[in-house]
């Protein structure tokens, strides 16, 4: 496993993929609009910022509404998302999702609850 992308709620992912664009040299790697919300993804030598932006309520949305913008999540890529589940689970953490699911750019993922993992949310993403 290796880290694979901090996600960021915003409420304006265009525009803070400019600033990160010019502050970080970091292009725009993929875009599309996914699950209510605009994805962008933008990269950087060893992995990504994935920008996420509401249109339609969802919890992006409330993730704003209730902390405003900032890191809404940390991925860990794997290669075995299944085996990743299993090991949380043996491990005692909670999960939010028993099994992957589909996930922006194509990949498969699976979040684990913060309050098992000190607070952060914790994506496992499989390319």
């Amino acid at each position: 496993m290796h880290f694979d992308h901090v996600g960021i709620a915003t409420p304006d992912a265009a525009g803070l993929a400019a600033l990160f664009a010019e502050l970080f040299d970091a292009p725009v790697a993929h875009e599309e609009t996914f699950d209510g919300m605009s994805v962008v993804f933008l990269e950087l030598e060893n992995g990504y910022f994935e920008l996420l932006e509401p249109h339609e309520g969802g919890a992006i949305s409330k993730f704003l509404d209730k902390r405003g913008g900032g890191i809404h999540h940390v991925a860990i890529e794997t290669d075995d998302i299944e085996a990743a589940l299993r090991t949380a689970e043996a491990a005692g953490v909670d999960r939010i999702d028993e099994e992957p699911r589909p996930g922006a750019w194509g990949h498969e993922v699976a979040f684990l609850h913060p309050k098992s993992t000190g607070g952060v949310l914790v994506e496992f993403v499989s390319h």
